[in-house]
């Protein structure tokens, strides 16, 4: 009876040993943490941004254990999201992870991935995310904090903003290398050209150089370009607009006050202009030698044009600083 019992316990051992061996086969954290920085280093070796699904998430960014920061950008680049701003941010962030993958100073603490909705749906619905494009770092240790959210709408997604973001998250700092663009001074000698060949051809009669018309029409054109925030534009780089992939509704006009986007810049020059077309129509109306008759419509029409585009210009002052109270025709 006893050396039954004991042949019975010894079956029961080896059944239990290999039907479940998973004792036997556990990898250690450290043999899988070299593992795991191993397979990400290979990954980048191929392609400077990791291209993602919600597997590779959840094994490589979100399970233990993880030494390495990763910076993801959550995107939806298919053909039938229509998310131009994606396009434009992923050239960024292929810029930025570029110039981090070979540089010298490359190391295995920093590596740079992006997850599409149309192959990590999974991955937006656990994070609770309904926009794109989205930069989320996710640091060695912890979780992810409010500072690890890149705040696009305010910063842009130029490469350079990008990676003062990552170098106040991680201490790593990238030096962005861009190819060399030649469209500029192209453009600028083209002008240079365009100008001495019209002088060139004029050089006999250069009354227009002393035209004060042609002077005020630059100073007015200058000034307006200036004033539209072109130049934020060009340091802070943000998008053109903003398309929200959950609803499709496109934004052109910022909701805050410390940021805006391309499309509004253009808006607000176009009212400026207006405004401004209507201001010299009054003038001229004024002081011109006109028949009386083009003098009112010239008068009507300035007038016109001042109230329905300061109005508009006023609409979208009202639309980024919250709880403006005046108005003027619309709301």
């Amino acid at each position: 009876s006893k050396e039954l019992n004991l042949i019975t316990i010894i079956c029961f051992i080896c059944l239990h040993v290999k039907l479940h061996p998973s004792h036997l086969t556990k990898k250690p954290p450290s043999t899988l943490l070299s593992e795991k920085v191993a397979q990400m280093m290979e990954w980048t070796s191929k392609r400077s941004v990791i291209r993602m699904n919600g597997d590779k998430f959840r094994r490589f960014v979100r399970a233990p254990p993880r030494n390495y920061s990763v910076i993801i950008m959550f995107t939806a680049l298919q053909p039938q999201r229509q998310c131009g701003v994606c396009r434009q941010a992923d050239e960024e962030f292929q810029a930025l992870a570029n110039s981090w993958r070979y540089s010298s100073a490359f190391t295995n603490k920093v590596f740079f991935a992006s997850v599409d909705f149309d192959e990590g749906s999974d991955v937006f619905q656990m994070l609770n995310m309904n926009s794109a494009p989205t930069f989320l770092h996710f640091p060695s240790k912890g979780k992810p904090r409010k500072a690890d959210t890149y705040e696009l709408q305010v910063r842009g997604f130029a490469a350079e903003q990008l990676a003062r973001w990552v170098a106040d998250r991680t201490d790593v700092q990238i030096r962005i290398i861009r190819p060399p663009n030649y469209a500029g001074p192209l453009l600028l000698g083209f002008l240079l050209a365009g100008i001495g060949g019209l002088a060139y051809l004029r050089r006999n009669n250069l009354e227009f150089l002393f035209n004060k018309n042609v002077w005020a029409f630059s100073a007015l054109c200058f000034v307006l370009i200036m004033t539209s925030g072109q130049m934020w534009n060009h340091i802070r780089g943000p998008p053109y607009a903003h398309k929200n992939p959950s609803t499709g509704q496109i934004s052109y006009i910022h909701g805050s006050s410390q940021a805006q986007f391309v499309a509004e810049t253009h808006i607000v020059l176009l009212f400026n202009a207006a405004i401004t077309m209507g201001m010299v129509m009054l003038c001229e109306a004024a002081s011109s030698d006109l028949e009386i008759g083009k003098r009112k419509i010239m008068c009507v029409a300035g007038i016109a044009l001042m109230m329905v585009f300061f109005s508009w210009l006023l609409s979208v002052f009202r639309a980024k600083y919250h709880g403006y109270p005046y108005s003027f025709l619309m709301s």
